[in-house]
């Protein structure tokens, strides 16, 4: 199986923990077109070198939403360093811990694993709230998690969100 994990790094939330038997650069812009209607467009999103993220498909999709990539030289986890321990923690609490049956239960699990990562979950690094409480405090209106937004915003307003958040991605 083949996870697809993006973590906005401000907020710390985990907003996508999708899992396939394999991942195309067609399938990261579907995913990455539902985060950008729903949270606004990043200024920047880091990823490691994995081929559904240097291939052309997402570079020029990139590039048409005017946001900025910031690549992780390989071998160089430090340059990643939220992502990393994100993964790691997702690796020793919960790909480690569980058993999948199958792919329809990975992905059930995934769902149930993200929640829980986002609103039970406090972090020190963010006073001790969950990344739903932190995320909550910036927006304007509160941001609803999982919800579909109440408007949608022009293709102009949606160029650049109004605060710098990177989201980091990693497989």
């Amino acid at each position: 199986m083949k996870w697809l994990i993006i973590e906005d790094e401000f907020t710390r939330q985990s907003l996508a923990l999708e899992v396939e038997r394999s991942i195309k650069a067609c399938d990261v812009i579907d995913i990455l077109t539902q985060l950008l209607v729903i949270r606004g467009v990043p200024q920047h999103i880091r990823s490691d070198h994995s081929p559904e993220f240097i291939a052309h498909a997402i570079r020029n999709f990139l590039k048409r939403a005017q946001i900025k990539t910031l690549y992780i030289e390989p071998g160089s986890p430090w340059q990643n360093g939220y992502a990393e321990s994100f993964n790691s923690r997702l690796r020793d609490e919960f790909l480690n811990s569980e058993l999948f049956l199958d792919l329809r239960e990975a992905k059930a699990l995934s769902v149930w694993r993200r929640n829980e990562y986002n609103h039970r979950r406090p972090h020190s690094s963010l006073g001790y709230q969950t990344p739903a409480e932190f995320a909550a405090s910036f927006a304007e209106p509160p941001l609803r998690i999982g919800a579909a937004p109440l408007t949608y915003a022009t293709a102009q307003q949606t160029t650049l969100s109004d605060h710098p958040t990177l989201i980091t991605a990693g497989t």
